[in-house]
């Protein structure tokens, strides 16, 4: 079982947000989303869980219509600068969510080695945030806890790299999710059907992603993702 660390904070960073076309949305209408990061301060340095949005082609700028907020001024609303950032983790490396990565430059980011693979065979974010000048990735394959009570899980299925961050707190465990669900709804929807399995429901059932056991294992009582301001609870708190 992981450490529980007494000493670790959360904060949320509002990093801008995009426009998902309807194309994408599965609706009439556009969607707009946040991008979110968030900054973990513990007891050996701060981590921070994605950096925002970054520059891009001309299509994908039209096609996205994003809408940033500097890294620099999310983490000042946190009393915090580029300079404090001791270690940084991507969820995944599309451009929404390592786009601050060239400003952390000689840091080490957290990757899984499958992700950064799939991002350095091209066309699948932008180049310039991949390898940029001073880029110091530690590639990582599977699970891993990275500090007491700080643990990268593999959570693959937006990205077959994607991972989340637990967080082990004497007040419970906290589980930044990343983009491994869109919505905090639709973690909820998959979380229950985990639980009509496990309570021997009769199939038909919705299928979950398998990698919902894992989480599951470290009890979390809150669940953040990136896209959504929303947190998921567990229905029946202790």
């Amino acid at each position: 079982m992981p450490t529980t660390s007494a000493h670790m904070a959360v904060h949320r960073l509002d990093l801008g947000y995009f426009i998902r076309p309807a194309s994408e949305t599965g609706g009439p209408e556009p969607r707009v989303e946040p991008a979110l990061g968030y900054l973990v301060e513990h007891e050996r340095g701060r981590l921070l869980f994605d950096t925002g949005i970054g520059a891009a082609d001309p299509e994908t700028e039209a096609h996205y219509r994003p809408q940033r907020r500097s890294l620099h001024a999310a983490l000042a609303t946190a009393g915090m600068s580029v300079d404090d950032i001791s270690l940084v983790v991507n969820c995944h490396l599309h451009f929404d969510h390592c786009g601050g990565n060239p400003l952390l430059a000689g840091k080490p980011v957290l990757v899984q080695d499958v992700e950064l693979a799939t991002a350095r065979r091209g066309d699948y974010t932008i180049d310039e945030l991949i390898d940029f000048p001073g880029a110091s990735y530690e590639e990582l394959s599977g699970e891993a806890e990275i500090w007491p009570g700080v643990l990268i899980v593999p959570t693959p299925g937006h990205t077959d790299g994607h991972q989340s961050l637990v967080l082990c707190r004497p007040d419970g465990t906290v589980v930044l999710a990343g983009q491994a669900h869109d919505f905090a709804s639709h973690y909820a929807s998959d979380h229950l059907a985990r639980q009509a399995a496990l309570d021997g429901v009769a199939r038909p059932l919705p299928s979950y992603r398998p990698w919902l056991d894992r989480l599951a294992a470290f009890d979390p009582c809150r669940v953040y993702f990136a896209h959504d301001g929303s947190v998921w609870g567990p229905p029946r708190p202790a």
